[in-house]
């Protein structure tokens, strides 16, 4: 690589007909001192000084040119330890940075062989007889037959000929590709920038289809190879260079076709599953890199550099499906077996982050930010923990660092106008949305929150125009709600407005000054068969709000009986009590996505998220990492899909499944009880235990092993106190809460009211279910008793 002055020389004519890239390849090689597959700082340095013999470099001007070198090609750096591969070394001379012939000229290396002579292995092969030591162990390994070399050199050629000639018909440049999204974290042994890469823009073109063809010409001269190695070697640098210029589908034959040659080899299917997973077809990439991994553990010191990529592409393949527990174990290990590895560092705090296990989630991306300071999207996602966790302040620093790196990053633009709006800097959140909208015009929810921040900084008539265009993009009920809404405390208030709180929708409005709050004992029942009481209704919107999130409420119970009937767990003992069937959280998200397996990957994220917080916190408080898989079944029972009977029975059923020494169809006493105990935990936490069901518990002594059947056990389960007892009061908001109440609007927070309608008979008055529930009434109708008639249906 040489020095500025050298490369802005004019360069001679190259003095063999050697490939170009082949040079590169000989030069990487020579410096490879470990045969690592990358060259780290000190061979870099050798290299710069090597390649410049009349220049003196101080210190500090080589570590000046290797900073640089290595932040510019960053993203051919696999990992910090191996250092710039391949692939980097000859993107810089790609990008001028140096010149290839005079650099091999100044090393005084002897020129290649041009030929493709198959009479000798010393023509057939690159680096004379057998195999290189980098071949095997790089995670990059490069070419090593002559035959390959040409190929790949005519393959270039033919990809850069057809490409510009398609978008020169189309009438356009060639384009970097970019969202300002957080990246994914992608990892591939080839180490490709696509953004620098040419691509087709028209796959449907007269070019493509003759590029095609031109394609087959040159896997048949791959495929009439004399030996097996050739062939295999060919198809794997022409799948290498497909999937540099992100023709997946042609890369995957081609690594296919590699495959069949030598079906055990790791790298193959390890590329197979990156041109899968980039092609959208997560469940194949799955298996190919499964097959992978099984094969490198095999030889686990030959692959030590590989093994962590495989996890890591892994990892990403089961996050695309949902299953951020899964994931988040291979990034753990990824991380173990490089720790200098800070993408799966901060894949792995992301996923965490995911599931909602914040501590580990922080911990972790602070690591990648350790190890790489200028991460603008492991600062993004910490920023997202330090809110989670109510570090307010600290997240704004990390969503301003990300735009100092990243100017143009949409999330920590809109993440940050989220916590700007939180914190009443109306001006400073609308700043950010419009920002947003510059990049990606179509985000209706940046719309929406623009439309609010420019509310609180009373600009009303701009809000509604914001609101207005927020409506165009997507005609969610929520934003008709929203802008009736504004409509209605605009012309209540003049125009003035109290500080604003986020909702479901991200809109809501103080309570405006003419409501008062009082004792819900004061709400009485209008009619002879009486309401549903206040407390009641307290303790089953919290519920009915984890079913709309967990989605629980669409999983029918009846599908219990048969999972479990499918699953082989094993008899463990933790060592605190008795023997389980217990299984480790990540078994436990296949299980749920079975289950669950009508959501999308990120509805079902956001479900795992929320069971894990309100469930498996309390089924693993001792973070064991392993859940009682009997009573996790029976605790999501009560609130999964179908009649209240048929939720008993499957709770029942889950604990007779998870009894190893009980009878068939009865449980123990003292079995109920811990599942009741748990059943408050998760639903009602703030409920104490009562007195007398722990003296009752005492004086029973003996009896809690005694067996009881199914109808003993729903006397337990719809016991008001210390069961279930609100399964009625859920099962009426499960039925009715997305009614529209026939354009009835609650007196008090001004939405229209959906789900149950509360009117209270003498003041005329109606309340919609929360703010019944919070005690609130208009100050104008101060009683000392309000008596209420419920509305279930639109009626």
């Amino acid at each position: 690589m040489a020095s500025s002055e050298r490369s802005s020389a004019a360069a001679p004519m190259a003095t063999t007909a050697a490939p170009r890239r082949q040079k590169v390849r000989l030069i990487f090689d020579r410096f490879d001192a470990n045969a690592d597959g990358g060259l780290d700082r000190s061979e870099m340095a050798a290299l710069v000084a090597a390649v410049n013999p009349n220049v003196r470099f101080s210190a500090e001007q080589i570590a000046s040119i290797l900073d640089e070198v290595f932040r510019t090609y960053s993203d051919f750096v696999l990992h910090p330890g191996a250092g710039l591969s391949f692939d980097g070394l000859l993107q810089t001379y790609d990008d001028g940075a140096g010149d290839v012939d005079r650099d091999f000229e100044a090393l005084g290396m002897p020129p290649p062989p041009a030929g493709s002579s198959r009479e000798t292995d010393l023509d057939r092969r690159v680096s004379g007889g057998g195999a290189r030591s980098w071949a095997v162990e790089s995670p990059s390994p490069g070419i090593d037959y002559a035959a390959t070399w040409t190929a790949v050199e005519d393959l270039e050629l033919l990809i850069r000929r057809r490409i510009r000639a398609c978008n020169r018909k189309k009438g356009v440049k060639d384009v970097a590709v970019g969202d300002g999204f957080s990246d994914t974290g992608w990892s591939t042994d080839l180490s490709a920038e696509f953004n620098r890469k040419m691509t087709f823009l028209d796959f449907t073109s007269s070019e493509f289809k003759i590029f095609l063809k031109e394609l087959e010409g040159i896997r048949a001269r791959v495929d009439s190879a004399p030996t097996r190695d050739e062939r295999f070697d060919g198809h794997m640098g022409v799948g290498r260079t497909l999937y540099d210029h992100r023709l997946f589908s042609e890369s995957l034959e081609s690594f296919r076709r590699a495959a069949e040659i030598r079906p055990d080899d790791v790298r193959t299917h390890f590329k197979m599953g990156n041109a899968l997973c980039s092609l959208g077809r997560l469940s194949e990439a799955k298996d190919c890199y499964f097959s992978a991994l099984e094969s490198a553990e095999m030889d686990a010191e030959g692959w030590a550099t590989l093994l962590p990529q495989i996890h890591v592409n892994l990892g990403i393949a089961l996050e695309g499906e949902g299953l951020l527990l899964n994931a988040s174990e291979h990034y753990r290990e990824a991380a173990i077996l490089c720790p200098t590895h800070y993408r799966a560092l901060k894949l792995l705090g992301s996923a965490l982050f995911g599931v909602g296990e914040y501590g580990p989630a922080e911990t972790a991306l602070e690591e990648a930010i350790l190890l790489k300071p200028d991460y603008a999207d492991a600062h993004c996602d910490l920023g997202s923990v330090l809110h989670a966790i109510g570090e307010r302040e600290r997240a704004i620093l990390e969503f301003q660092r990300v735009i100092d790196l990243k100017p143009d990053h949409l999330d920590a633009l809109y993440n940050l106008g989220g916590l700007f709006m939180d914190d009443g800097r109306f001006g400073r959140a609308a700043e950010m949305y419009t920002r947003v909208l510059a990049i990606r015009p179509v985000h209706w929810r940046a719309q929406l929150n623009r439309a609010i921040s420019l509310l609180g900084a009373g600009e009303g008539e701009e809000a509604k125009r914001a609101l207005r265009d927020a409506f165009k993009m997507t005609k969610r009920v929520e934003l008709y709600d929203a802008i009736a809404h504004v409509k209605h405390l605009q012309k209540k208030s003049k125009g003035r407005w109290n500080s604003m709180v986020k909702s479901e929708v991200g809109v809501d409005l103080e309570q405006p000054a003419d409501v008062i709050v009082v004792e819900t004992s004061k709400f009485k029942q209008d009619g002879k068969k009486g309401g549903t009481s206040v407390e009641t209704l307290r303790d089953a919107l919290p519920i009915r709000a984890f079913q709309r999130v967990s989605r629980l409420d669409r999983c029918d119970a009846n599908l219990f009986k048969t999972e479990l009937s499918r699953v082989d767990v094993p008899v463990s003992y933790s060592g605190i009590g008795g023997p389980e069937k217990s299984i480790r959280k990540s078994g436990l998200e296949v299980t749920l996505r079975k289950l669950l397996h009508f959501l999308k990957p990120e509805a079902f994220q956001e479900a795992v998220k929320a069971i894990d917080e309100r469930v498996l916190s309390i089924l693993d408080a001792s973070g064991s990492g392993r859940i009682d898989l009997g009573m996790f079944c029976a605790a999501i029972a009560p609130v999964c899909a179908g009649p209240p009977e048929k939720r008993k029975r499957a709770a029942f059923d889950a604990l007779v499944w998870r009894s190893v020494q009980g009878v068939q169809g009865q449980i123990s006493r003292s079995d109920a009880s811990v599942y009741l105990r748990y059943l408050s935990a998760v639903y009602f936490p703030s409920r104490r235990p009562r007195e007398e069901e722990e003296e009752e518990e005492e004086e029973e002594g003996d009896d809690e092993r005694a067996m009881i059947s199914f109808p003993e056990f729903v006397d337990m389960f719809d016991n008001i106190d210390w069961g279930f007892g609100i399964m009625g009061a859920l099962m009426k908001l499960e039925n009715g809460d997305r009614l529209r109440q026939g354009g009835y609007s609650c007196d008090v927070c001004r939405y229209p009211i959906a789900g149950p309608r509360f009117k209270e008979r003498k003041c005329g008055f109606n309340l919609c279910v929360g703010c019944y529930c919070e005690g609130k009434v208009p100050k104008t109708f101060r009683r000392d008793e309000y008596k209420f008639k419920e509305y279930w249906s639109s009626n």
